[in-house]
């Protein structure tokens, strides 16, 4: 009797599926809290009717022969998939990130199809759901674009999004959610998008064949050089972020900050959204730093930044097409404008970079390679940063849920290695969430790090307002600092 069906899983995929550790697991986490609850019936059918229409999703990964494949799950049951929680009595939102912690480290069930969705009902009478799916499915890119094809630009529709290729959005609110999405040259990724829009317009094609990468040496040695540049990178600054991960995980996420207001901030001095984001995280990391009375001058933290390299409208696709850049984090300069400018220079600095394309070329080819050379390559990549550092932008406009509000989002990647400090970014309906996953051996109070994620951005906010403004060019830093000091 013939077995279940069988895809070859891609090599980049196959990467991702072998990456997974005890103390790391290989698997993207994100959550979204409703005002109100959400119905579990209603939930079960629109995860049937609009994830599970991704044949992908109906299959599990397995291996075969020292190849990686995707396998038809005969006994797929979407029930299996969403499950219920209960929080007891009061309990709210630390109870909840004590939970979603213990979920980040526990393994999903390799028998079945990689991915799961648990509806909590909160104390407070909201409902949060968590949702866990393995990397080797799809990057985070892609998604956020499967979550928001399952939500409705109102609590009884229309879909914000279209849930399989072909369909279109209906309503000003569902072509709002579907523009962001399509085109999010706007949002907090800019950066990363246009590195990756540039390697795409010099027809590298990667998001097809990611192995074409290496023939590009051969026009101007510029990826063999950045090769080089990896490969001398070395480690950055040793933090207490930085030593040998465990198995057990901390989450932890702030309030939102208004969008505008960050907008306003980076126009002011010359920034994207982005770097002052990023500004303000690596400002969080020095106070803490600071308040563990450990030395933060001269110190400089690194993070690995994922960066598209697939057409966003191709991101129904699944699959994981991206590669990385390692940014420099200024964790040792106090002053907020001066590290604002730094961490300007620093992004800037790797725009048309080749680090993606050298990335996911490394990606393919150890996908391919016996495990031992994989476990290498993931070595040297990891001991080049502290952190894995993700920026998504999401719909402008709420959206709802099986009829519930959407409140906000966050999401999660995995860290490879023994990097144990993750940081995700994401705006959504006017906001910008901060979330932040900390290996518990290293950093077990990640709210201490999460809680200065606003007053960094007020500080910043005021320094630029209280500032002289010169009649052209940037401020100065140093003058910037004393007119603060004398209010």
């Amino acid at each position: 009797m013939p077995g279940p069906a069988r895809v070859k899983m891609s090599t980049v995929d196959t990467a991702w599926l072998r990456m997974d550790r005890p103390h790391n697991l290989m698997v993207v986490c994100g959550v979204m809290l409703f005002d109100r609850a959400v119905d579990h019936d209603r939930l079960v059918r629109i995860v049937e009717e609009r994830f599970c229409v991704f044949p992908r999703f109906r299959q599990r990964a397995v291996e075969r022969d020292g190849a990686a494949y995707w396998e038809e799950d005969e006994r797929f049951d979407v029930r299996r998939h969403v499950a219920r929680d209960r929080l007891p009595g009061r309990a709210g939102k630390r109870e909840l990130q004590a939970l979603v912690s213990r979920l980040v480290a526990t393994p999903l069930d390799a028998r079945h199809p990689l991915w799961q969705f648990r509806l909590v009902d909160r104390g407070d009478g909201g409902s949060a759901l968590i949702l866990r799916v393995h990397h080797c499915y799809a990057d985070g890119i892609a998604l956020v674009r499967v979550m928001l094809s399952m939500t409705d630009a109102g609590p009884d529709g229309p879909p914000a999004m279209p849930f399989a290729p072909g369909r279109r959005a209906r309503g000003s609110a569902a072509a709002a959610a579907e523009g962001m999405l399509l085109h999010p040259g706007s949002g907090l990724i800019d950066t990363a998008l246009a590195a990756g829009a540039s390697l795409l317009g010099r027809g590298a094609g990667l998001f097809q064949d990611p192995a074409a990468a290496v023939e590009l040496a051969n026009q101007g040695g510029a990826l063999a050089a950045e090769l080089g540049r990896i490969a001398l990178m070395g480690q950055d600054s040793a933090t207490r972020f930085k030593g040998k991960a465990g198995v057990a995980k901390r989450v932890a996420w702030a309030d939102p900050l208004p969008l505008a207001e960050v907008k306003a901030v980076g126009g002011a001095l010359s920034a994207s959204v982005n770097d002052v984001l990023l500004s303000c995280v690596t400002g969080a990391l020095r106070a803490y730093l600071v308040e563990k009375g450990d030395p933060v001058d001269g110190l400089c933290m690194r993070a690995v930044v994922p960066v598209n390299l697939r057409p966003i409208e191709k991101a129904w696709q699944l699959g994981n097409q991206f590669g990385l850049v390692f940014c420099d984090l200024p964790i040792g300069i106090e002053n907020p404008v001066e590290r604002l400018y730094a961490v300007r220079a620093s992004m800037r600095a790797l725009k048309g970079s080749w680090q993606p394309a050298l990335t996911i070329g490394l990606l393919s080819a150890i996908g391919a390679a016996p495990r031992a050379l994989q476990e290498l390559v993931l070595q040297a990549l990891a001991r080049n940063g502290t952190a894995v550092m993700t920026n998504v932008p999401g719909p402008p406009a709420p959206l709802y849920l099986a009829g519930a509000r959407i409140a906000s989002v966050i999401v999660w990647v995995p860290q490879s290695g023994d990097i144990g400090l993750g940081v995700s970014i994401l705006s959504y309906a006017g906001n910008v969430q901060f979330g932040l996953l900390t290996d518990r051996s290293l950093c077990p109070d990640p709210e201490r790090v999460i809680d200065r994620f606003g007053p960094e951005f007020e500080k910043l906010l005021l320094t630029t307002l209280m500032s002289p403004w010169p009649s052209d060019g940037d401020l100065d830093p140093s003058l910037a600092e004393r007119a603060v000091t004398r209010t």
